[in-house]
């Protein structure tokens, strides 16, 4: 066992965990920082929800050690489970029960020696006045979001645990999530975060990608770009679509996609990807410039390498 150092909040070495036969996480080593914000990404079915878990002691691996918020993730389940708060992504409080009435049976649920006042507390820092007696079921999806969030953090927990919280909300109601969950995390509560949203990626502190139980990349968005060697071209002009049917494919080009009106053209190997672009570079109505990789065009890359394990 590694001495715990107090200013990381999560410490794991070597995580792996099948289900059927399937091995949904594999030697998965990372450590988290407290107070800070960390992004998991990566497709559908890859393993983020499971090593969240396995993270914060919800569940158990089958190989691996290490401690979150001090304690051990294998025998101390307990305890950081009484510290953690988990958000899902299915709106999970009583749809029949008041903003206040819902937050009041949490806080009643917590122990906490004055519901009434934690519920109000709560109410006042998200901006739920107004709505204190509105139905949970009547709310819209960015107020239900804002309401679970609060549900969440009535206990004051170390650790809180968002499954991709902003599914389905508009813009403004996210910015508004994300501001409050930064106001946490300056308060040093650490923030383990699933998310599909490339904006919500650069707003974490830290991310990692993960595809089909692997960590393929970790570290902050600038340390994720610089280290996938990608060089870029985006390209304007006519007939982007044939364009990228007869570059697929080639060598050197990693990743086609398009983005907007143009087309993202990306490969690790610099000169096998000038090779099979330098046909292209001179035709008239098309307009090559290179540029930095985005962060989407990064994790577009990594997910043309990754092998979808339950296939």
């Amino acid at each position: 066992m590694s001495a715990v150092t107090p200013d990381i909040a999560i410490d794991v070495r070597g995580l792996s965990k099948s289900f059927d036969g399937h091995e949904v996480v594999h030697d998965l080593s990372m450590q988290v920082k407290r107070g800070s914000i960390y992004g998991f990404l990566g497709p559908n079915g890859s393993g983020k929800t499971t090593t969240i878990r396995m993270l914060c002691g919800l569940l158990t691996p089958d190989s691996g050690e290490g401690e979150c918020l001090g304690y051990d993730i294998r025998r101390d389940a307990d305890k950081i489970k009484r510290r953690v708060g988990y958000m899902t992504q299915r709106f999970s409080l009583y749809q029949d029960l008041s903003v206040r009435e819902n937050l009041e049976f949490v806080a009643r649920l917590y122990g906490m020696p004055d519901p009434p006042a934690a519920a109000r507390n709560m109410i006042g820092r998200l901006g739920l006045g107004g709505r204190e007696k509105q139905l949970a079921g009547e709310l819209s999806g960015g107020w239900k979001q804002r309401l679970a969030l609060g549900a969440c953090t009535l206990s004051s927990p170390q650790l809180l645990l968002l499954d991709e919280p902003t599914a389905g909300v508009d813009p403004k109601a996210r910015r508004d999530f994300w501001n409050e969950i930064h106001a946490l995390a300056a308060e040093g509560l650490t923030v383990l975060v699933s998310t599909h949203y490339m904006d919500e990626a650069e707003r974490c502190h830290e991310i990692a990608y993960i595809a089909y139980g692997h960590l393929l990349t970790h570290g902050t968005v600038e340390d994720v770009i610089a280290t996938s060697a990608l060089s870029t071209y985006t390209v304007t002009g006519d007939d982007l679509r044939s364009l990228q049917e007869q570059l697929a494919g080639q060598p050197g080009i990693d990743m086609i996609a398009p983005f907007g009106a143009s087309l993202h053209v990306s490969g690790r190997d610099r000169y096998a990807l000038e090779t099979s672009i330098a046909p292209w570079r001179e035709h008239k109505g098309l307009h090559w410039n290179a540029s930095e990789p985005s962060l989407e065009d990064v994790f577009i890359e990594l997910m043309s390498r990754s092998k979808d394990n339950f296939q």
